[in-house]
């Protein structure tokens, strides 16, 4: 079987280091570009080990994808360029990852769009971890039961978005999971503005930005005489490298834009 021909668009951060050395040691894949901001010209060996191709850094993502004839982007870069890398993808029918989050709804239904047209299938995945997937199932079978939510999310201090994309997914799927409305609370007294969080289909969100941190989310449930918590904790990037690699593999089959990796484990 032929392998996969895949780019990786933010090659140079964390998360693209842990993707090249992911995608590069794996027989399923053929890594052929590896893009970025910065370590232009440096051989990634020297950035993410020995047992990955001796590729160099890059800055120019058309032309990469025009020289290696790339079948997928994997793409972990900024929100901010995610419009342009798809119109960049799409029209040479390069199927996307895209695990930026923070993509605005209008970039994504234009993104949606780019997809249908041409015909290529893409994909919007807010959070690889398989985890953080189970996670969100459960928290949207325990809302059927008990309305009362709130969602706390955790990252590193270098997120700039806030709420996460999980945790804005997370608090979507319980309020159309309810089966009835969470319990009306009285009209708060706010000391420090912010104190309750935002609210997202009436789920109060609360965003931690801290050093030591990674990406951690918890949901707790209330309900008369009893609490229900369901908490997920990324201790280490490798944990978002198996969904990366199945969504690698697994996008070209797939129709229009995706969101989610639960679309295509369950």
């Amino acid at each position: 079987m032929d392998r996969i021909k895949v780019a990786v668009v933010g090659a140079a951060g964390r998360m693209g280091k842990e993707i090249l050395r992911a995608i590069g040691t794996d027989p399923t894949f053929e890594l052929v570009a590896a893009i970025g901001r910065s370590e232009i010209g440096t051989n990634i060996r020297d950035l993410a080990g020995p047992l990955v191709p001796g590729l160099l850094m890059e800055d120019n993502l058309e032309a990469a994808l025009d020289r290696t004839h790339a079948q997928v982007v994997v793409d972990v870069s900024h929100q901010s360029v995610a419009l342009k890398h798809a119109k960049a993808t799409t029209s040479r029918g390069v199927s996307f990852v895209f695990g930026m989050t923070g993509i605005s709804e209008a970039n994504l239904a234009e993104i949606g769009s780019l997809c249908e047209e041409s015909k290529t299938p893409g994909m919007y995945v807010p959070n690889f971890a398989v985890g953080a997937v189970l996670m969100m199932q459960f928290a949207e079978i325990a809302a059927k039961w008990l309305p009362d939510a709130e969602v706390i999310e955790f990252h590193h201090d270098r997120k700039e978005d806030a709420p996460s994309g999980t945790a804005m997914l997370t608090a979507e799927k319980i309020g159309k999971a309810r089966t009835q409305a969470p319990t009306p609370l009285p009209k708060p007294l706010f000391k420090a503005e912010g104190a309750r969080g935002g609210i997202v289909e009436q789920v109060p969100v609360h965003s931690v930005r801290l050093p030591g941190l990674l990406a951690h989310q918890m949901v707790i449930f209330g309900g008369p005489g009893e609490t229900l918590t369901i908490r997920h904790d990324s201790l280490d990037r490798s944990s978002f490298m198996q969904g990366v690699k199945l969504c690698a593999k697994t996008v070209r089959s797939l129709d229009g834009l995706v969101i989610g990796l639960d679309k295509i484990l369950f």
